[in-house]
């Protein structure tokens, strides 16, 4: 009879370890998430050109995750820092990402590296001036990103309002909370007057992310 008893308990232990490792093997990361890991992992000292910060990167992955953001367009694609953590979230949620670089090598480069992190696929890079693609572009959009020249992040929400469907948002880098005009005559720069903006507007709510240190201002439109 022990010896049953013994024999009962170590198929049941042997049982739990199988299972064990069929959930292991069940939870086993995407190879897209490997892919793009290794690459940003390879890549985390090296990024220039003003690319965003890898936190800065992973709130904008997370926004997108969060909403189920599928439909997105970035301005400013600098060398493709910023557009990877983006496309890899529309990895997930089946969306893909449209992204505006009026620089040739920062294009080239760019599309490179989103070939080399295995995202080619989700992202579709154009070479043009930004200023009038986006008034070109039909949309809709439901995720925007803004980080080219701050002087024209009003004219950029603007034109695209109108293509942002409800529930989506517009993420504005290197924004910050407005200040007033200070003596001498110097006015307020062009990100803070893009903030101005986005606060005045009623059918959106705006907020700055205090995770971002370069200043993130994310836009969501009421729904």
């Amino acid at each position: 009879m022990r010896i049953t008893l013994r024999l009962a308990v170590v198929v049941a232990v042997l049982g739990i370890a199988a299972l064990n490792c069929f959930g292991q093997v069940e939870r086993k990361e995407d190879p897209i998430d490997q892919k793009v890991a290794a690459f940003l992992q390879k890549m985390r000292f090296q990024w220039r050109d003003m690319n965003v910060s890898e936190g800065d990167g992973k709130l904008l992955h997370d926004i997108i995750l969060k909403n189920k953001f599928r439909k997105a367009l970035e301005i400013g694609t600098s060398t493709g820092h910023s557009g990877i953590w983006i496309a890899w979230a529309l990895s997930k949620t089946g969306g893909k990402l449209i992204t505006i670089e009026i620089d040739e090598r920062r294009y080239r480069e760019a599309v490179a590296n989103f070939k080399e992190a295995g995202l080619g696929e989700y992202v579709d890079a154009r070479l043009a001036d930004a200023h009038t693609l986006v008034n070109e572009l039909p949309g809709p959009f439901d995720f925007v990103f803004l980080d080219a020249d701050k002087g024209w992040y009003t004219n950029y929400a603007k034109a695209l309002i109108p293509k942002l469907e409800a529930g989506g948002c517009i993420a504005a880098h290197n924004v910050s909370q407005p200040r007033p005009a200070r003596r001498g005559g110097f006015g307020r720069g062009g990100a803070e007057e893009y903030c101005e903006y986005m606060l005045s507007r009623p059918g959106f709510e705006t907020s700055i992310l205090r995770e971002s240190w370069a200043g993130l201002a994310v836009s969501c439109k009421k729904k």
